[in-house]
């Protein structure tokens, strides 16, 4: 990944999920509110650098706005939701299951796992997970492992100040109903917790009930907030 820069504005550039044709532009979260001028000095360094195609990060509509007056639309749209760390359940003890740190030698599992939880548009290749393990100052990277899988699931749950934010969860297909999804979870929100956070958001798919669920029955609630991941092709 580079840093694009322009004015004191700062976005994360790299191809997108392996492909040299298509760029993946990620504004940096604490940064200001992406601009015109900003927007078209990513377009033009990613169309230099050969990309054909990019697609943005999750954005909050202020966020949009420019990206949208440039010519990006709408590729998916995401719901948030929201815990205030006030409640917390316990972290559920489950048999024959192990919460653990994410080692390097986990990488090819944990991607194994992302790839069959999740559909093609959504799955991540090796710099897709860097970017998920280095979006925020600070991360818990843990996976989860059975007698049968070294790599049951994982999380990827990281804080920036007083934010937490979930970035990744993923339980393999033949390991879902153990609760080890809610297990990761927890584990991740007692860490912020920990660490005075005072809010987590996390996003899912517009039509993802089944991780609507498990979050809210977490203590996650809906947000009004909304997401909306873009795509615009580049002049070349």
């Amino acid at each position: 990944m580079e840093v694009i820069r322009w004015c004191g504005e700062e976005a994360r550039a790299g191809p997108w999920r392996g492909r040299r044709d298509v760029a993946y532009l990620s504004p940096r979260s604490d940064g200001p509110t992406p601009s015109s001028g900003f927007v078209e000095c990513c377009l033009a360094q990613l169309a230099a650098n050969g990309f054909s195609h990019v697609v943005t990060s999750a954005l909050t509509p202020p966020d949009q706005a420019a990206f949208l007056d440039a010519g990006f639309r709408v590729e998916e749209r995401l719901r948030v939701l929201v815990h205030n760390l006030r409640r917390l359940q316990p972290i559920p003890e489950l048999g024959g299951v192990v919460l653990r740190r994410a080692k390097e030698k986990d990488w090819a599992g944990v991607l194994a796992v992302d790839h069959l939880a999740f559909d093609l548009f959504w799955q991540l290749d090796e710099a897709g997970l860097e970017e998920a393990v280095s979006a925020t100052p600070h991360t818990r990277f843990r996976v989860a492992s059975t007698k049968s899988l070294a790599v049951a699931g994982y999380s990827v749950v990281g804080r920036a100040a007083s934010r937490g934010f979930v970035q990744r969860l993923a339980v393999h297909p033949a390991s879902q109903g153990l609760g080890i999804g809610r297990a990761l979870v927890l584990d991740g929100l007692h860490w912020l917790r920990r660490w005075r956070v005072g809010a987590v958001y996390v996003n899912t798919q517009a039509g993802n009930e089944r991780a609507f669920g498990l979050y809210k029955a977490c203590g996650f609630r809906a947000d009004p907030s909304a997401l909306s991941v873009l795509s615009a092709g580049l002049a070349r």
